[in-house]
């Protein structure tokens, strides 16, 4: 897989069209993309586990276009949830996100998976900086993670190709309609970028026990935003989730899978835009430059603007905070390709995928090389993980047994 893909047309442009961000802040690296009005309180996005800043292009694309700003992160290498609040609470005072009593500042999350949990204890700790929280296919409590981990002591030692395994598996295996297909291949070729002490420090996080406790924040002010098809959050986390937030808005999914902001970005970016409407957050649509008034979903890019952005600089760009109206607040209309589809243009795709039998039969024997696969991974996974216990529980007798003749 890692050979085959190819990424999408849209992605190639966001990345010629929005700057990458990367600033130190204490001992972390941060690695970000901010783009639409600074004056409009952001939407932060939280990834999963498997995910990276990029995972989110197709939420900047389109509502940064119809004015609002939207900030997708990386989750830094952190090892405890205590130290995750205090890191992100750096993070937006560096990049002058301050909050204040009338909520002029205050930000709106959205975390998926690993991500929904991390804005929850955020919200939970730092409730004067939360407006709203957008929650999607996340957990409440970590304990059933952990149990599933017993390893989770020795993981910042396990080799990256074995964490890399682990965390794939995790991922729905079977066939896939060609949304949810691309959907895994694009997060599949993010988890390839993703240093070995990253992993380590994203499964520490999910596997180290914790639970939110009780949020100030109203429920009215929650969006849960789920699938009802699969995903790696277990149906049992999912169902305690929306027991402790019962007045939250509902915002169901009837497929998507893991990454429903990749396979639906249609309805995600639609619920994203209503949540945002009701919590009283207003976009500034007449600060998005090259844009006519009546019609907010992108126009041609002007000479001006061309003659400014290089697309071969901009996604090396490290430039921190340094910001430009003109780029931060203007996005021209992406190039028609197959990743950008409506809603019907889904619903067509999946009656032609039910319909037509050919398609049936070739995916068949990819499913089964697909379960093939997942099996090896998990044997060698599980083999590696037992050479690495022998070879720990080896060295401490070596060690032991030299102290015992050394001291006789």
């Amino acid at each position: 897989m890692k050979g085959v893909f190819s990424a999408p047309g849209d992605f190639v442009y966001f990345k010629s069209q929005v700057p990458l961000h990367k600033i130190p802040i204490g001992t972390k690296q941060w690695r970000y993309y901010d783009f639409g009005p600074k004056v409009v309180p952001p939407l932060i996005c939280l990834p999963g586990t498997a995910g990276t800043a990029e995972v989110y292009y197709k939420q900047i694309m389109s509502l940064s276009m119809k004015g609002y700003r939207v900030i997708s992160v990386d989750i830094p290498r952190v090892w405890n949830h205590q130290e995750w609040i205090q890191a992100f609470e750096k993070f937006l005072d560096a990049i002058d996100v301050h909050h204040n009593y009338k909520s002029l500042l205050q930000i709106h999350l959205y975390g998926t998976s690993l991500g929904g949990f991390l804005a929850q204890l955020f919200a939970q700790h730092r409730p004067r900086r939360v407006r709203s929280l957008v929650l999607s296919n996340t957990f409440l409590e970590t304990r059933s993670f952990a149990a599933a981990m017993p390893w989770a002591p020795i993981v910042s030692w396990t080799p990256s190709f074995l964490l890399k395994r682990y965390v794939l598996t995790g991922i729905h295996d079977g066939p896939h309609e060609p949304f949810i297909a691309d959907s895994v291949d694009f997060v599949v070729s993010q988890v390839e970028t993703l240093s070995r002490e990253d992993l380590a420090s994203r499964l520490t996080l999910t596997a180290d026990a914790a639970a939110v406790g009780s949020l100030l924040l109203s429920d009215s002010n929650i969006t849960i935003m789920d699938t009802n098809d699969y995903c790696a959050t277990p149906q049992q986390l999912k169902d305690q989730l929306n027991e402790r937030y019962p007045e939250a808005r509902r915002a169901s999914l009837k497929s998507g899978g893991d990454f429903p902001f990749l396979s639906r970005p249609d309805e995600v970016n639609l619920h994203l835009q209503l949540h945002l409407r009701r919590v009283g957050l207003e976009a500034r649509p007449d600060l998005v430059r090259g844009t006519p008034k009546d019609d907010g979903a992108g126009s041609n890019p002007s000479e001006k603007n061309d003659e400014k952005e290089d697309p071969d600089n901009q996604p090396k760009d490290d430039g921190g905070n340094t910001e430009s109206p003109s780029t931060e607040s203007q996005l021209p209309a992406a190039p028609e390709s197959s990743e950008s589809h409506s809603i019907d243009d889904q619903l067509l795709s999946n009656a032609k995928f039910c319909l037509i039998g050919q398609q049936n039969i070739m995916q068949q024997p990819c499913a089964l090389m697909r379960k093939q696969q997942t099996m090896a991974a998990d044997i060698h996974l599980q083999f590696a993980l037992e050479i690495l216990v022998l070879y720990l529980v080896g060295s401490l007798y070596i060690t032991s047994n030299y102290c015992w003749k050394f001291r006789q």
